[in-house]
């Protein structure tokens, strides 16, 4: 005769000691199955329903990497580029002190507005390409993974984008960084330059 098995114990009827021990484990045993499927279900539900509720990363994304700091000892910085034949430009910052580091994730596309900075900033490029252009002669200048670039800060104004169609990543030291407030100097844009 077929019984339907409805998982509550059967009424009217004895049971022995061995029943009772094989009841308790079919229980713990069809526990452990649903506690697995709840958690498994869960899983699944936090791993795909953040998906599709996520933003999209900012253009530009800033991470501090180490607050500001200054050198406790007297310390001066020149730096010296030369540019595509240009003259040379020599940097001088008498207290380079205040120092900070940032990583920016730069979307593909995306561009920093013109700006400039309080003092030299040394730019490592870690991921993708940074195209640099200065005001003064509008002259892109690619840069890609591995490679460094110094901007002169200073009043120096300048914009950078990513051309490519990945992420770009650099890291930046930052030095005569204001004690607080922004790091970058909003400036006009060039009406000579079309970047």
């Amino acid at each position: 005769m077929y019984r339907a098995y409805t998982g509550l114990p059967h009424c009217g009827h004895v049971r022995d000691e061995h029943s009772k021990g094989v009841t308790s484990d079919m229980n713990k045993k069809r526990g452990a199955v649903l506690a697995t499927v709840l958690i498994g279900g869960a899983l699944i539900g936090v791993n795909v329903l953040p998906l599709t509720a996520q933003q999209p990363p900012p253009p530009i994304a800033a991470e501090v990497l180490t607050p500001r700091a200054v050198f406790t000892d007297d310390v001066d910085l020149k730096v010296k580029t030369k540019l595509d034949g240009r003259n040379t430009t020599v940097v001088n910052a008498k207290d380079p002190s205040r120092t900070l580091v940032a990583r920016f994730t730069i979307q593909p596309g995306a561009q920093f507005p013109w700006h400039s900075h309080a003092g030299p900033v040394i730019v490592n490029v870690t991921r993708g390409e940074l195209v640099y252009v200065g005001a003064d002669d509008c002259v892109e200048r690619p840069y890609a993974a591995g490679t460094a670039f110094v901007d002169p800060g200073h009043g120096h104004v300048h914009t950078a984008f990513n051309p490519t169609a990945e992420e770009t990543v650099i890291v930046a030291t930052f030095y005569e960084a204001p004690a607080e407030g922004p790091l970058l100097i909003p400036a006009e844009t060039p009406a000579d330059c079309s970047v």
